[in-house]
């Protein structure tokens, strides 16, 4: 299943864009004209990630943050703000209301791409220590594992042992880069152990196969001891 992200903008270029350049990545993508809008889709859908543009009519981007915020599921749902405006105090009012990040228009897709791996990355791995600590299971809030997914949906997943080296330290953060000077092996060596984890759990990036490590305790056992 793939990862949700709700691009909230209300010119439509921008909005398909953002949306188009996503599902390539291989998320899924809800589009919201509208602060109002994206309030009920994040209620009926539950995202795992906002992008939102900062000036909108009735409901600016800075309103929709505060009410998102206001619910305490909705505490750690990361947040990307897009805006054209470059003041420092527009920074600080959007990082004060418990936004993720922050990008100035023009923007690059590739950035976007980058930031939303890396929140997500972030959020899952969030959760990951929450729930290995609280030994609780998995809840169906925003960002997290749906309870109708768990491991007796799947059959089990046949990974090396070098494989499950390699995705253990994915668990930790690491680039590939690092990942391959800690198993002494060269980054495109790494990067075919990767592609062979997605092929393996059928996932498209390394957000999915972080998401569906963490849903069936694959490689978490010592993930927080490396």
């Amino acid at each position: 299943m793939a990862l949700l992200i709700l691009v909230v903008e209300d010119d439509p270029g921008t909005q398909l864009a953002i949306s188009d350049y996503l599902q390539l990545k291989g998320y899924d993508v809800l589009k919201a004209a509208s602060g109002e809008m994206a309030l009920t889709l994040v209620e009926e859908y539950q995202p795992h990630l906002v992008i939102t543009d900062v000036m909108m009519p009735l409901m600016d981007g800075y309103e929709l943050v505060r009410r998102l915020r206001q619910r305490p599921i909705l505490r750690l749902l990361p947040v990307i703000f897009l805006t054209a405006r470059h003041q420092t105090d527009d920074r600080i009012q959007a990082y004060k209301l418990g936004c993720d990040a922050f990008l100035s228009k023009p923007f690059e897709l590739k950035e976007i791409g980058a930031v939303v791996q890396n929140l997500l990355e972030r959020s899952l791995l969030i959760q990951s220590e929450w729930l290995l600590r609280s030994r609780m299971p998995p809840s169906s809030s925003p960002g997290g594992m749906p309870p109708e997914h768990n491991c007796s949906d799947f059959p089990p997943v046949d990974i090396s042992s070098r494989e499950e080296q390699v995705l253990q330290l994915l668990l930790n953060g690491l680039s590939n880069g690092q990942i391959g000077m800690h198993l002494y092996l060269s980054s495109r060596t790494v990067e075919k152990y990767v592609s062979s984890l997605f092929r393996k759990t059928n996932t498209n990036n390394r957000a999915e196969l972080v998401r569906f490590a963490l849903e069936h305790r694959i490689g978490i056992s010592h993930s927080g001891g490396e």
